[in-house]
């Protein structure tokens, strides 16, 4: 679709207006069909809080989130449609309803698919309903009436937690996906300095190959979302369906922040996650670790992590994170990350964080005292006995 932007007028500008009077990011003021500034920067708002290309303008990707953020449980019948799965804010709260009460819906990524549509019916088979997988309004009636069924811990967590158990400590022969942000026509951040400038998706190539060998010294299978010179930035959503396609273990987006202020610096991390407390555990745990790592070895200002709804990290179906690895902006930072010894300071405490997602809570080692280097003699230790 042809981009919709400011100046524009027209029942497009109405609708897309409606929607954000809807989720309060403009009041009702009657003013129709005129993309105004107060419609972009609520445009604007929207796309930072989905994780969006902040422009001001609504193109394919931002009216797709628009239009699936309309809609409110309840609204309209839901069921699982072949080849395209409705998508909306009404399945996100469906989703988190049934892990609520205990039921098997997946990760709530807002998508009602198979797994949805089964953990759907076993609630209506258990309530005496058709078992049809159609959450309609005799569902509708069954959910509203019923609290918590699970109390005493998240049993997602459980689910996610147990299958990390069974995974095993060892990283030979796991697969890592590693997304060097932006990319092509998206440089990301762009700072001059002096007669240089530096630019975010060159930086986070850079970090990317450097964790590539890391990891791969260490026994796994690595594969980056894109090479160093892509044409085009590939999609958020594209780059988690890549990752879901190799059946990665491990999804890992590098970028660098920037800020007006120059005074803003520090790691942060991110992991899928709600307003209303739902979240993938091992992406929670993967994002401490990361965070608590790289804040140890490189002395970053901590930033904390954060539950984001970004597709990148709702629709990849591994513990994924994306970290923002400092500031592009600040002059403290930029300093720190043109250092390739500090960026290999990074590297090892993300291989680190990795390591010990994968150690049992009861026998985890503290922050920081993971030997990378060891990791690589490990692996080098059983090719020899092989």
């Amino acid at each position: 679709m042809r981009p919709i932007r400011p100046g524009d007028r027209g029942a497009a500008v109405a609708e897309i207006r409606s929607v954000l009077t809807g989720l309060e990011l403009l009041p009702a003021d009657g003013r129709g069909d005129d993309f105004d500034a107060d419609t972009e920067r609520a445009v604007r708002a929207f796309q930072q809080s989905r994780g969006l290309s902040v422009d001001g303008r609504v193109g394919t990707e931002t009216w797709q989130a628009l239009d699936a953020a309309r809609w409110r449980l309840g609204a309209r019948t839901l069921y699982h449609a072949v080849p395209e799965p409705l998508i909306g804010e009404d399945v996100r709260s469906l989703q988190e309803r049934l892990l609520e009460m205990g039921y098997d819906a997946g990760r709530a990524d807002a998508i009602y698919g198979i797994r949805t549509s089964r953990a759907v019916a076993q609630f209506q088979r258990e309530m005496g309903l058709k078992p049809d997988g159609a959450c309609g309004p005799h569902t509708m009636n069954a959910l509203r009436r019923l609290g918590r069924k699970v109390v005493g811990g998240r049993p997602q967590w459980l689910r996610e937690s147990d299958a990390i158990r069974q995974a095993g400590p060892t990283l030979v022969g796991r697969t890592v996906v590693i997304d060097p942000g932006h990319g092509g026509t998206d440089p990301g951040e762009v700072v001059p300095d002096g007669p240089l400038r530096w630019i975010e998706a060159d930086m986070v190539y850079d970090l990317a190959s450097r964790l590539e060998g890391r990891l791969a010294a260490a026994g796994v299978r690595v594969q980056l979302t894109r090479g160093p010179t892509p044409e085009t930035c590939l999609p958020d959503a594209e780059r988690a369906e890549l990752a879901n396609a190799l059946g990665a273990d491990v999804f890992i987006s590098l970028h660098t922040d920037g800020h007006a202020n120059p005074a803003a610096d520090g790691v942060a991390t991110y992991h899928y996650g709600t307003d209303n407390g739902v979240t993938s555990a091992t992406g929670e745990r993967l994002a401490g670790l990361v965070q608590r790592e790289i804040v140890a070895r490189t002395g970053l200002r901590d930033c904390r992590t954060h539950a984001k709804a970004w597709d990148l990290l709702r629709l990849t179906r591994m513990p994924a994170v994306r970290v923002e690895v400092g500031y592009l902006t600040s002059p403290l930072d930029r300093g720190r990350l043109v250092d390739p010894r500090f960026r290999d300071k990074v590297v090892e405490a993300i291989v680190a964080a990795v390591q010990r997602m994968y150690f049992p809570i009861e026998r985890d080692v503290p922050t920081g005292s993971i030997d990378v280097s060891e990791l690589r003699a490990a692996v080098a230790a059983g090719a020899t006995m092989d």
